[in-house]
């Protein structure tokens, strides 16, 4: 059985070799044209149904403290990603980057509560000061 390789299929020629593998295996080898290449075919899969996993880690939404359900206007649970980009779209909003030193985060009130009252945070240190507000 060839394999086409497209327009230029009747001018190259391509030998393939069929053998009686098992199908985790791949079920063809084909030899190239110009360098005799070994190239490898994988056998097609018959189509299954994905399932929806549930999320897990830090997809996973967890209850959160009283400061952080008041930081992110009352919701109870959250995945631990989308209060990250909360409080980043926060920063942003409210441009508390530091001018300077963009890795420098310089806390509003509202941070404050969540970040243990420090006046500025590297942007490194959000995600374990965050930590404490998820609860198991």
């Amino acid at each position: 059985m060839a394999m086409s390789l497209g327009v230029f299929s009747s001018f190259l020629p391509v030998e393939t070799v069929s053998f009686g593998v098992s199908s985790s295996f791949p079920t063809a080898v084909r030899f190239g044209p110009l360098n005799r290449r070994l190239v490898a075919v994988a056998a097609s899969k018959p189509a299954t149904e994905t399932k929806k996993r549930e999320p897990r880690g830090i997809m996973k939404p967890r209850r959160v403290s009283p400061e952080m359900q008041a930081f992110l206007g009352g919701v109870s649970e959250i995945p631990r990603t989308q209060a990250l980009k909360e409080i980043w779209a926060h920063i942003k909003q409210h441009n508390l980057q530091d001018p300077e030193d963009k890795k420098v985060i310089i806390c509003d009130e509202k941070l404050k509560k969540i970040f243990g009252g420090r006046d500025r945070v590297g942007f490194l240190e959000i995600a374990g000061l965050i930590s404490p507000h998820f609860l198991k």
